[in-house]
Order: structure tokens, then sequence, then C-alpha cells
């Protein structure tokens, strides 16, 4: 990649760093972006959480999803290539399970890819916390998660009483009936890799550019539209409005957190509990899922802390910074 995550707690090449942890509080980066805030208490003993107003303007926000897609396909290509010289079988629309799986983890990473390409673009310096990779306050962001499936829940219970939806064939696709090999790749691809690369790409930075534009409001609104519409072809048509409806709450989540982390973790309980479902699992089989789907992210999550690309905790508040939510 040219244009990487430098890591949390060390300065960007040619820069001095400074004498605490992670940049001076208060200090613009090159490309002009302020630094985030850590969590700061509002005096009941809740916090509030702050995001950097960074300086990505709202139109990296198509360029993004565009580039976003063109990658997806060339990076299809570069596996299904190979692989059709080596003798496998792709006929019209029909991808063998293996390389349906591959190509979506390439389509998946390619959304990270593209954006930390498009967010460097102008020579801005790009940090795992500018896309809300950042502590918040756990329980309120239990609350908040908790809320927002609720109330996705509800919606989802009166669009299924009115619109008649056909099953999702996508897990046929990936061949999660064909062997073991193959629903646990499934079911990493979906429950893992699937919610990380999302979030990142739709919150982390759509959202966060088009949030530049009009304020949080409209972004989220034109953000679960576009992440429902991604959607096309993957999922049935009467699925892409509920998947937009979820994108809008999901950005509201982060609204109100300012961590992609509760995203992530909702995100990924959604996809477990409908991969359970589909493969009619049981209730116990579905909880398996959900605990190794968090699981795995929780560790993910560990490591890239441990390594440095993600902070152990955002860099002190300055008077430059953009708060995201007044509250609780």
């Amino acid at each position: 990649m040219s244009h990487p995550l430098y890591p949390a707690n060390q300065p960007p090449p040619g820069e001095a760093p400074s004498a605490g942890e992670g940049p001076s509080a208060g200090e613009l980066l090159p490309g002009g972006e302020p630094l985030s805030a850590g969590p700061a208490p509002d005096g009941r003993g809740d916090v509030e959480s702050r995001v950097p107003q960074t300086s990505w303007p709202p139109w990296m926000a198509p360029v993004a999803l565009v580039a976003a897609i063109v990658f997806a396909a060339i990076g299809g290509l570069v596996i299904d290539i190979p692989a059709v010289a080596l003798g496998a079988k792709i006929r019209g629309s029909h991808v063998p399970p293996g390389l349906e799986i591959a190509d979506t983890a390439v389509q998946d990473i390619a959304f990270v890819f593209v954006a930390c390409v498009v967010a460097s673009l102008g020579g801005r310096r790009v940090y795992a916390w500018q896309f809300g990779l950042r502590p918040t306050s756990l329980w309120r962001a239990v609350r908040l998660a908790v809320g927002a499936a609720i109330a996705f829940l509800v919606f989802l219970l009166m669009w299924s009483a009115f619109v008649q939806t056909s099953k999702e064939k996508l897990l046929e696709q990936l061949g999660t009936s064909e062997s073991t090999l193959l629903l646990v790749m499934s079911a990493a691809l979906t429950c893992v890799i699937a919610p990380v690369c999302e979030e990142f790409l739709f919150r982390g930075f759509i959202f966060g550019s088009l949030r530049n534009w009009r304020g949080p409001w409209p972004a989220a609104v034109l953000t679960g539209i576009l992440f429902g519409a991604v959607h096309a072809g993957s999922a049935p048509a009467a699925d892409l409005v509920p998947l937009a409806v979820l994108g809008f709450a999901l950005c509201l989540l982060y609204e109100r957190t300012g961590s992609l982390y509760p995203c992530i973790a909702l995100h990924a309980l959604n996809n477990s509990i409908a991969f359970g479902s589909l493969e009619g699992w049981s209730v116990l089989g579905v909880l398996g899922l959900v605990i190794a789907s968090l699981g795995t992210i929780t560790l993910i999550a560990l490591g890239l802390i441990r390594s440095g690309v993600i902070p152990r905790r955002p860099p002190v508040a300055g008077p430059d910074l953009q708060p995201i939510s007044a509250g609780g």
C-alpha cells in the first residue's frame, strides 16, 4: 500500500516525536486534520465522545465508493484468471464456492485499501483513529448498540409483515453445504471480515467525509442508502431497504459513541444471526457463532493495538476538535 496507516505511537517519517504518547494536544496534522480527543468527563460520570474534524471533503465519499467497486472487480480478476488457467470452471454467473469466497474477501480488503488511499490524497497523513478505531465508554456503547439493535429489529419485523422477501442465496454460492471448510470460511468472511471492512469504509470514511458537508443526519441518510445499494446483487432486492436502514442506524451509533468498535460489533452480531438462521442452526449454535465472531474481532483489534497500528488511547483533547456527541 502506498499510503498505509501510520502507527499510532510513532510520528510520520521525517517528523520529530512529541514528548508524550502520540502527537501533542491540539496539534494539526500535515494534512490539516486536528487531533482526536479521548473520552472526557461530562460531570455526570459519563463521557463525551469526540472525533477529529478531518479535512476529508465530501467529494471523497463517492470517489472512494467507486474506486472500491473498481478495485474489487480488478481484485476478483486477479484471483479468477489464474484459477481458470489452473483448471477452475467458471460458467456465466456460476463461480466455484472457493473462488466466490476469495473474490468476496478481496472485495472487502479493497474497501480498506481504497479508504486509506483516498483519505491520503493531498498529502494527508492517515491514522487509524481518524476512522473511528479508538476507545469509547464500554457501557454507554453497549446501551446505544442495544437501542440501535432493538430499533432495527422493530423496523425489520414491520418490513417483513408488509413485504415478502425471498431467501438469500449468498450462502449457497459460498458453498456452506458442500464442506465444513467452506462453511467455516464463509462464516469468517460473513461475520468477521465483512463487518470490519465495510464499517471501515462506510462509517469510518464515507460517513466521516459526508459529515463535513451538511452534518451528521444527511450524511447518515446518504451513507445508509449507499450501504444498501452496494449489496445489490448479493442480497434480494427486498432486503436492500432494511440494509439501508441498518447502515443509517450504524451511522447514528458511530455518531453517538465516536468509535467504530460498537458499529463493527453490531454489524457482526447482525450477520452472525442472519448466517445461523439461514443455515437453520439452533439458538445455541447461533450464540456460539456470535461469541466466536466477536471474539475473533476482539483478538484482531488487540493484535493491531499491540502492534501500534491502533492507539491504546486517542491523543489528548485539543481546542480544534469536533465533538460527535454532547452527552448520553
